[in-house]
């Protein structure tokens, strides 16, 4: 199992479609963070302006460590930005501080795929780590106890893949809010969006890309269940 070639074939091709997405997401984060908004506002403050304009005083803007930890936590009503989005007025900064105030306005209008994102949270963290601990050793076990236990695993992983694929709409819709507030809220010029959509459209691949995995890993998981099978 853990030679198996067949594995490759499923598990390459979206590994690097994540190693191109995350090559592309630095390579913009860091072209345009060095390119200052007209307008002169940081992370930081476009986050602050799209969450008043959006009736969202109570949610605090705070900065946090780590490159690109940027998140906006539901629970205690932040939105947390990395220091570097925080704190510099770029292009690449206040595209994803106002992706990340997209959230909280989905948060707060009851957006349906990140309430179901939500709930699926505590299973997902157990999915993705027990899951294919539990398939590997159904697999390796005889009889129907063995079967029965790959199965549990299967079922545990499938729930990480369907959060990544409920994951896509919550992402893409942020960021179409944060790139229509952009512009209405005068926070940067048409001209300026061209640096916003290269930040957060190569983000977006991302998500795509943990999808393809999450999914393509679940067919390998099917297959090997077929094959036992047959």
């Amino acid at each position: 199992m853990y030679f198996d070639p067949l594995y490759f074939v499923f598990a390459l091709p979206p590994m690097l479609l994540g190693l191109w997405a995350q090559f592309r997401v630095k390579s913009a984060f860091s072209k345009y963070s060095q390119v200052r908004t007209n307008s002169g506002i940081n992370g930081a403050q476009a986050a602050r302006k799209l969450l008043e304009r959006g009736g969202l005083g109570n949610v605090t803007v705070e900065a946090t460590r780590g490159m690109l930890s940027d998140h906006y936590d539901p629970r205690h009503k932040a939105l947390r930005l990395s220091e570097e989005v925080y704190n510099l007025p770029s292009i690449a900064s206040v595209g994803v501080a106002a992706h990340e105030a997209g959230h909280a306005l989905q948060d707060k209008t009851g957006y349906l795929p990140l309430q179901i994102r939500s709930i699926m949270v505590p299973a997902v963290s157990i999915g993705s780590n027990m899951g294919p601990i539990i398939f590997m050793v159904g697999m390796f076990m005889a009889g129907t106890l063995g079967t029965t236990l790959a199965w549990a695993g299967i079922i545990l992983f499938a729930a990480t893949a369907l959060f990544a694929l409920v994951t896509l709409p919550v992402e893409f819709d942020a960021s179409r809010r944060a790139k229509e507030l952009l512009v209405s809220q005068g926070i940067v010029s048409p001209a300026e969006m061209q640096g916003v959509n290269a930040v957060l459209n190569a983000a977006a691949l991302t998500y795509v890309a943990a999808a393809a995995q999450a999914i393509m890993q679940l067919v390998y998981f099917l297959t090997v269940m077929n094959r036992r099978n047959s």
